[in-house]
């Protein structure tokens, strides 16, 4: 007996060590587990925590996931929240740490895509324990949390880089190399399959003692199809998992992705903004959409997120006066509308990428028009836009360079789309004929099919 004491005592020792090394314990499965039934009516949340609050923390962000709900919030997308290299560090555009003054170096975080260790958090985020209770806050306002993956490259810094250099791509000198111009990342190598089975392990890590429910996946286009496939398999055989790809590549979307990037109808918006683009454009996008790709292809739709809004300009800077009609377009049209953060506060700001950064959460104009438009996806089901979409029928117009109408139809339910995509006030005639409600601001609203509609520049119905 006393043998067996002092035995079962030693394990507990080694157990206890074992955890404490860890930090972390199993979180059993939360009986909330993604269903791809929920995705037709969702939209999609992306959240930097570090821009976020002025704490930059997991905890200020959790306070706000009940608001997110009220926005009709399913999905949230977290920027990656793993510690970042220092060796090598962006502090902005191509100027590394090494070359910032000592006493400025502590103000630049560096990118959030140049990734230390797949299986920790960024000190100032807080601890996982911090990050489980944002998990925890998610799933019980029936919201799924997805991480940003950085599977294409690591920081210079990673333990990989010394222990398993042959994990990297090199040049002919031998040499690692970095992907594009991306100097504060090496380049993984696809052809080495311990490094494939080291990160599907970091990736169930966070799924299984984490209880997170997918990936966006950065530059995805860049992994091979096959890791993606065989990685998809894998996390779903331990709970049902959201993947949502970072590239606009439908072959991927066969087995291993839920979701794509909608980059080509997001330039379509900004180009008719500019006048490069007609409504023409827009139709011609649909069509291929409807006719080439499978039915169950998504899309997320969107007017900003974290690139275009660090590199490319603010949606008031792309967009101008017409940010709300193409917010309008993004939730009515086909697939999965996108709200990166601060866009509900009005955010008329570039984030900076390399530093800390905020935006003010005071409510403005977007903040109603986002919870009118997001209960209207949640509640009506022929603006669903998951695997079983609503149909799409363009309604034609006599000025179908510039007016847009369209009408989504499921199971006897229809919604009707109707806007000016242009500077300049038109008359226009709409076969439309019917009494309906213009959703937006409740008035009545009659058409007759020979009888002229104005339209002021940039106006949009919604019409049920």
């Amino acid at each position: 007996m006393k043998k067996f004491i002092t035995s079962f005592a030693a394990l507990l020792m080694c157990i206890s060590a074992t955890a404490q090394k860890e930090e972390i314990k199993f979180l059993p499965p939360s009986g909330f587990h993604y269903d791809s039934s929920e995705m037709e009516n969702a939209v999609i949340y992306e959240a930097n925590i570090r821009q976020y609050s002025p704490e930059g923390t997991f905890n200020a962000f959790t306070k706000d996931i009940p608001k997110l709900k009220s926005l009709g919030v399913k999905i949230i997308w977290l920027m990656p929240i793993h510690e970042v290299g220092m060796k090598n560090r962006k502090a902005y555009g191509n100027v590394s740490i090494e070359q910032i003054p000592e006493n400025e170096k502590a103000k630049y975080y560096g990118s959030h895509y140049a990734v230390k260790d797949y299986r920790s958090v960024t000190p100032n985020y807080g601890t996982k324990a911090d990050f489980d209770k944002l998990v925890k806050t998610a799933h019980e306002n029936g919201i799924y949390v997805i991480l940003d993956w950085v599977p294409n490259h690591t920081a210079w810094d990673h333990a990989w880089v010394t222990e398993h250099n042959d994990y990297y791509t090199r040049d002919k000198k031998g040499n690692m190399v970095s992907p594009f111009d991306w100097t504060d990342v090496a380049d993984l190598n696809y052809d080495n399959p311990n490094m494939r089975k080291a990160m599907l392990e970091d990736m169930k890590y966070w799924i299984e003692k984490h209880n997170i429910d997918g990936y966006r996946c950065d530059v995805a286009m860049e992994v091979p199809r096959d890791f993606w496939d065989n990685t998809a398999k894998e996390l779903n055989k331990i709970k049902p998992v959201f993947m949502l790809m970072e590239a606009e590549q439908p072959d991927l979307m066969q087995d291993a992705f839920d979701m794509q990037y909608g980059w080509t109808v997001h330039h379509i918006f900004n180009k008719i903004y500019k006048g490069e683009n007609t409504v023409k454009d827009f139709d011609a996008y649909m069509q291929k959409v409807l006719t080439s790709n499978e039915k169950d292809d998504v899309y997320m739709v969107f007017t900003s997120n974290h690139d275009e809004n660090s590199w490319n300009g603010t949606e008031y800077e792309r967009l101008g006066n017409a940010v709300e009609v193409f917010a309008a377009l993004s939730f009515t049209m086909p697939g999965m509308p996108l709200i990166y953060n601060g866009q509900e506060y009005d955010l008329n700001k570039r984030l900076k990428f390399f530093e800390k950064d905020q935006f003010d959460h005071t409510e403005g104009k977007m903040m109603s028009i986002y919870k009118k438009l997001g209960r209207l996806k949640r509640d009506n089901i022929a603006l669903n836009g998951g695997k079983n979409a609503a149909s799409y029928k363009r309604i034609p117009t006599a000025n179908d360079d510039k007016i847009l109408a369209f009408e989504r139809e499921k199971d006897g339910k229809k919604v009707i789309f109707i806007a000016n995509l242009s500077n300049q006030t038109i008359e226009t005639k709409i076969q439309l004929k019917g009494d309906f409600t213009e959703y937006m601001s409740g008035n009545k609203i009659q058409f007759r099919t020979d009888a002229p509609i104005g339209l002021q520049a940039w106006q949009y119905l919604i019409l049920e």
